[in-house]
């Protein structure tokens, strides 16, 4: 089942001392479409997104390979051909078979599925300058993927991480519809309770990955990697770094938009990105169009 949505706040809106204020959604674009090298690597999971290979006995079968001691999935009619240029040496064994086979013959089938991605926004909603662009950019981005991702059952999220908690905004779905109601209103302001959001951030991909086990995700984390609020007794940026190695532990793809300004950057977004395993970008004009080519650079690899 679905994420439950939950109440974006307890108020409509921010106080104004928090930096309290409602963002627009950035204007969409035209997606295109995702056909990246990333595509092509082998995955642990099958899927209907991009076309890769599986270790599955099911998908497209595209060529062979010799088997090497792996019985499963045999490709008989690369096994026979792999086989037929040895039967004259193989006067023996004939006598008892029609056609000699042996071990070093046997090949196994590749096989290609189509795998879905999951893309799960993280937004550092708190006070700063550029909060209303960031959220407007985001949601730009988030239709313009949904737009893409709708005939491909691809699934885009939106977490965002303000005042004392982090808020499943927008759970993970491939309807523009539902997405465009979501994301009408966002509050912003407040504190910044990093830990929170990627604790929210680590359960939301743990259920999708139960409910569609062929999913692949990707979390797209937009902060400036500086937190001020824990969710427990610990340090609130020891905390966050603590959730960020669970993440990438569990392999979960991630990556970290910088979002603090350069005359001012401690390296705090750049420490994060470390933690996670993940890189770090700077996006020199944050809009929709420069966020989701972000996107599409890190799903290129």
């Amino acid at each position: 089942m679905e994420p439950a949505r939950q109440d974006v706040f307890d108020t409509t809106s921010s106080n104004w001392w928090d930096g309290g204020e409602k963002a627009k959604t950035g204007e969409a674009f035209d997606a295109r479409k995702f056909e990246t090298p990333l595509d092509r690597l082998s995955r642990r999971r099958g899927g209907r997104r991009s076309v890769t290979r599986t270790e599955r006995k099911r998908g497209r079968y595209i060529q062979a390979r010799p088997a090497n001691g792996n019985h499963t999935d045999i490709a008989f009619d690369a096994t026979i051909r792999a086989a037929a240029p040895h039967q004259k040496n193989r006067e023996e064994q004939r006598k008892d078979v029609a056609f000699a086979i042996q071990p070093q013959d046997l090949q196994r089938k590749v096989r290609v599925k189509q795998t879905a991605n999951l893309v799960l926004f993280v937004v550092d909603a708190s006070w700063s300058m550029a909060v209303a662009e960031r959220m407007s950019a985001t949601k730009g981005a988030i239709l313009s993927l949904l737009t893409d991702a709708y005939q491909r059952r691809d699934r885009v999220g939106l977490i965002v991480f303000q005042k004392d908690r982090a808020t499943l905004i927008l759970p993970p779905t491939n309807s523009v519809q539902l997405a465009q109601r979501a994301l009408t209103d966002i509050p912003v302001g407040g504190k910044t309770p990093l830990a929170a959001g990627l604790f929210l951030s680590h359960q939301v991909i743990k259920q999708q990955s139960m409910i569609y086990p062929d999913v692949e995700p990707l979390m797209i984390l937009l902060t400036d990697g500086a937190g001020n609020v824990s969710m427990g007794d610990r340090p609130p940026q020891e905390e966050a770094h603590r959730l960020a190695e669970k993440i990438a532990a569990e392999d979960v793809r991630s990556v970290v938009i910088n979002m603090e300004h350069a005359a001012f950057d401690q390296g705090l977004a750049q420490e994060l990105a470390n933690h996670l395993e993940a890189p770090c970008y700077t996006l020199h004009e944050l809009k929709a169009e420069t966020l989701y080519q972000a996107v599409r650079q890190e799903m290129a690899g």
